[in-house]
């Protein structure tokens, strides 16, 4: 089984699409695709349909999803030959408590995503710099969109999603942080213009696009991102910017463009490092 959720949901059995189009049971196959190979408790699965509210159906309307999932499983194995050998209850497993959604070897976005990261990551720590950028960047690629970004969630999916999507920038900020210790500053103004706009309080993203911008002789530019985030903060947040920002922004004003900030290790201190 193929499961695809970093962006449109997409669980494939032999090649063959077993989405469904309707929402619940969409939400049904959602949860246990993110979780495949796992028991999803029967009550996660009621509270993330009808949040803390279900019917008194709850349970035999659950049900009903499931035997509309296993007619799909079924078409999906028949198209593969496997009818006889595999039937859709050896896919959409029943066990005591829950359901699990057998993904019998095939592949998963996430599971790629987080192997992919964590060489990068590794790669970082190492100093690999190249290497790091570009197995970041191919973990990056996975992603076609918000993670379930075509589902109508729940609690737990929404709670998943948010986790997930703080997954990816933890990967994109430390890919940024490659690209820079390689010197493609100028490559990266256009793409951290575009984050810092969507990213309205993300101390570290717009703590790089100053970093990209000084060294690219910008300095007033820089001071102006520093400005723009500090506005929002206090605006929306009621929050100054971090000790780590502060310094950087001292740094700068303090620098000249001839004599930019020096890269840092990881994190919002790295940023603040004058070399």
């Amino acid at each position: 089984m193929d499961i695809d959720v970093l962006g449109a949901l997409a669980v494939r059995e032999n090649g063959v699409s077993i989405t469904p189009t309707a929402p619940k049971p969409r939400q049904v196959l959602a949860l246990l695709a993110l979780h495949a190979d796992q028991v999803v408790p029967v009550a996660a699965l009621i509270e993330e349909l009808w949040a803390g509210e279900p019917p008194r159906s709850a349970r035999t309307t659950l049900q009903t999803y499931v035997l509309q999932l296993r007619a799909m499983i079924t078409t999906a194995l028949e198209a593969g030959g496997e009818g006889e050998t595999r039937t859709a209850k050896d896919v959409l497993v029943t066990l005591p408590g829950g359901y699990l959604l057998a993904g019998n070897g095939g592949t998963s976005d996430v599971r790629e995503f987080d192997r992919l990261a964590g060489m990068g990551y590794r790669a970082m720590d190492a100093g690999d710099f190249p290497g790091a950028a570009r197995l970041l960047r191919e973990a990056l690629s996975l992603w076609s969109g918000a993670a379930f970004a075509d589902v109508h969630g729940g609690a737990q999916l929404e709670m998943e999603a948010r986790r997930l999507e703080e997954t990816r920038l933890c990967a994109l900020d430390q890919r940024i942080e490659a690209d820079m210790r390689l010197g493609r500053h100028r490559e990266l103004l256009a793409e951290l213009t575009v984050l810092a706009s969507r990213y309205r309080t993300h101390e570290n993203l717009h703590g790089q696009f100053m970093l990209a911008l000084h060294r690219s002789g910008r300095r007033g530019e820089a001071l102006d991102v520093y400005q723009r985030l500090r506005g929002t903060l206090v605006r929306e947040l009621g929050l100054e910017p971090s000790a780590a920002l502060r310094r950087l922004q001292r740094s700068i004003l303090m620098s000249s463009p001839e004599h930019p900030v020096e890269p840092a290790d990881t994190g919002a201190d790295r940023l603040a490092r004058v070399g």
